[in-house]
C-alpha cells in the first residue's frame, strides 16, 4: 500500500504553519519593548496557545497517519485541525485546507483488517 500524497501535503502544510505561528508568537513576545507592549503581546499570545497546542498535536498524527500508514491517526490529525479552528477562527484559513486533505487521505485509505 502506497503512502497518502494527501496527508503528505498536508502534513508539509501544517509544519510550515506550526514553525510559522511558533515564530511568530516568540518572536513577538521577545521584541516587545514597553510594559504595555509585553502584557498586550502577552495576551495575545495565550489567547492563541490552545490553537498552536491543537495544531501541534495535529501534525504529529498527520505525519504518523502518513508514516505508519494509520488510518486512525489521519481521521485524529483530521478531527483535531477542525478543533484548532473552533479554537482560533480568525486562523481558519491557515489550517482548513490540512483538515479537508486528512479527511481526504483518511477516506482514501483501506480499513485495517480486524484481528
Amino acid at each position: 500500500m502506497k503512502r497518502s500524497k494527501c496527508l503528505l501535503i498536508a502534513g508539509v502544510i501544517g509544519t510550515l504553519y506550526l514553525i510559522y505561528l511558533i515564530s511568530y508568537f516568540a518572536g513577538g513576545l521577545s521584541s516587545a519593548s514597553g510594559s504595555t507592549e509585553v502584557v498586550g503581546k502577552g495576551i495575545a499570545t495565550a489567547l492563541v496557545t490552545p490553537h498552536m497546542i491543537c495544531v501541534g498535536i495535529a501534525v504529529i498524527f498527520n505525519w504518523l497517519g502518513w508514516a505508519l500508514k494509520a488510518r486512525w491517526a489521519a481521521l485524529v490529525a483530521g478531527i483535531l485541525y477542525a478543533v484548532s479552528i473552533v479554537m482560533m477562527f480568525i486562523y481558519a484559513m491557515f489550517v482548513v485546507i490540512e483538515m479537508i486533505l486528512c479527511f481526504i487521505g483518511f477516506a482514501k485509505m483501506k480499513p485495517e483488517a480486524k484481528v
